[in-house]
């Protein structure tokens, strides 16, 4: 009991002291505000470098202006020997680059200060990184040094000064004015623990922006995979496009989707779960080739790989099929990989993939024949693979039909043996409602998935064009759909009408953005690579 009190007593100290720092910030504030001199009234700020840009430009220069010239050798010599030497050659060196200073202007976040007097240390962090200025009394003046000793971790400053190097060889701004453009009144996390509850970091993804410089460089890198992806489309002639987010009937895949109320038209509406069947329509009206990244939202739980919002690349084709899909994905993939990491070779956890190298395709019945042992082609009709599932202690429901099963082993044995990059195509029918037959086995149709670490990363498929046969797959689908399948398509008329227009043959796929920038960041989970991903609400 009495330890108990204790950290009662510690854990109602430690807010008090909290509450007494967070009043000292907004005084500070106050104090500023009555003299005149309000940081929150200042608009704008003339910013002529970032952090890494000085410190790029001060190296370039110091290798022309030093070139040749070696650092004094001091080895072997006793200390109180070497140090005035070490000085002499650092002051030399100092005043050849000084004789031609570069001028910054720099914005950022004060991220740390020394208080030595009338000289103080402090680092300040902007988008690009982090560099450390030196301000003196004698630099700045008296009165401004003053206000600055006063300044807080966590405030924004605009510093005018130039850059030198520290006899410790740390490249830093000499500051000759500071200004103080946004008061903090809040309290960073401490510096070297950082921002480590997950819960909080994605809750406040600003502060785990500013505290943790490695979620930063994962969000650059994500913007990166985006805009090459757009790249390589827009090189291959593709045409960018945008199609509507409220829809009256939620088509394109598998799965249960948010809706809505339109108050305007008093009318029902949900979100889309797929970019797919608009898409197709821009192909009946000849565009030929098109794609879209933009959000989607399934009704699902969440997991590790699984958000309710998550960023779909969806393009189309004309004249083409899924090998020809096949073809263009690995190109994608080997180019992605090369413009945002350096390299094809991708490390994941314990796992390196080989994207240089031509990508694996098998089928979904020979993958199943190799790590599961069953050879789908001697299942023959349902109560077989039934039987079969009932053997391998595979679990199925009793909608499900034979090519449902033969899915629910492909899960179960084979996924997890994927690591490289592999096509698995062929699917059967059932579960492919939007996709062309195989013309040689109607039981099977042609899509591809392709896998990475036992991911699925995208899902293509020779387009289904015959209207007919479209009309009769969305009629099965509403049947599942009345047997309990809540993920199941439902019949969409203007598609179908679109289809009876006329669409060529067309290879089509869909990506899954956040899981490739998963991939390409080595992140853990799917939260850490959307910046504001779903979370419960705190109650």
């Amino acid at each position: 009991m009495a330890e108990q009190n204790k950290k009662g007593q510690n854990e109602a100290g430690g807010q008090q002291d909290l509450n007494q720092l967070l009043k000292v910030r907004r005084e500070k504030l106050a104090d500023l505000q009555n003299a005149g001199k309000d940081p929150f009234v200042i608009t704008k700020y003339d910013v002529t470098h970032h952090t890494t840009d000085a410190a790029a430009e001060y190296e370039k220069l110091e290798a022309e202006l030093l070139a040749g010239r070696e650092p004094v050798d001091v080895s072997g010599l006793p200390e109180e020997e070497a140090r005035p030497k070490r000085k002499a050659d650092y002051e030399e060196r100092r005043a050849i680059m000084d004789a031609k200073p570069i001028e910054v202007s720099i914005a950022g976040r004060i991220m740390s200060k020394r208080i030595m007097g009338k000289a103080s240390f402090s680092n300040i962090q902007d988008k690009t990184g982090n560099i450390q200025l030196y301000v003196s009394r004698d630099g700045i003046g008296e009165e401004p040094y003053a206000e600055f000793k006063k300044y807080d971790v966590g405030d924004i400053i605009g510093v005018e000064g130039y850059v030198f190097r520290t006899m410790t060889g740390e490249i830093s701004v000499h500051v000759h004015k500071v200004t103080l453009l946004t008061k903090s009144l809040q309290i960073l996390p401490e510096k070297y623990h950082g921002l480590t509850n997950t819960d909080l970091r994605y809750r406040q993804r600003y502060t785990d922006l500013i505290m943790n410089p490695e979620v930063k460089d994962t969000f650059i890198k994500r913007s990166k995979i985006i805009s090459t992806i757009r790249k390589y489309l827009d090189g291959q002639g593709f045409m960018e496009v945008e199609t509507p987010m409220l829809v009256a009937n939620a088509g394109g895949a598998a799965a249960r989707p948010f809706e809505t109320h339109f108050n305007a038209l008093d009318e029902d509406l949900k979100l889309r779960i797929s970019l797919e069947l608009y898409l197709k329509r821009l192909i009946v009206g000849g565009l030929e080739r098109v794609y879209e990244i933009g959000r989607v939202f399934r009704n699902e739980g969440l997991d590790t790989r699984h958000n309710p919002e998550f960023t779909l690349m969806e393009l189309y084709q004309a004249y083409t099929d899924y090998n020809g899909m096949m073809d263009l994905t690995e190109n994608m993939f080997r180019y992605v990989a090369q413009e945002v990491l350096g390299t094809t070779t991708i490390k994941y956890g314990e796992h390196v993939m080989e994207l240089g190298k031509s990508f694996e395709r098998i089928t979904m019945v020979d993958a199943v024949k190799k790590y599961a042992g069953v050879d789908w082609n001697e299942i023959k009709t349902l109560e077989d693979a039934r039987k079969i599932a009932d053997e391998k202690h595979v679990e199925y429901e009793d909608r499900h039909q034979k090519g449902d099963i033969l899915n629910l082993f492909f899960e179960e044995y084979v996924e997890e043996h994927l690591i490289q990059p592999t096509f698995v195509m062929d699917h059967p029918i059932e579960i492919s409602p939007l996709t062309k037959k195989k013309p040689e086995n109607p039981e099977y149709v042609e899509r591809f998935e392709l896998f990475m670490n036992g991911w699925e990363m995208c899902n293509a498929y020779s387009e289904l064009n015959d209207p007919i046969d479209q009309r009769e797959r969305f009629a099965a689908q509403e049947a599942a759909f009345a047997a309990g399948d809540e993920e199941a398509n439902h019949t969409d008329e203007d598609f179908l009408n679109a289809l009876e227009i006329g669409m060529p043959p067309t290879g089509g796929i869909g990506y899954g953005i956040d899981r490739l920038c998963m991939l390409l960041t080595d992140s853990a989970a799917i939260r850490d690579v959307l910046l504001f991903p779903t979370l419960k609400s705190i109650q």
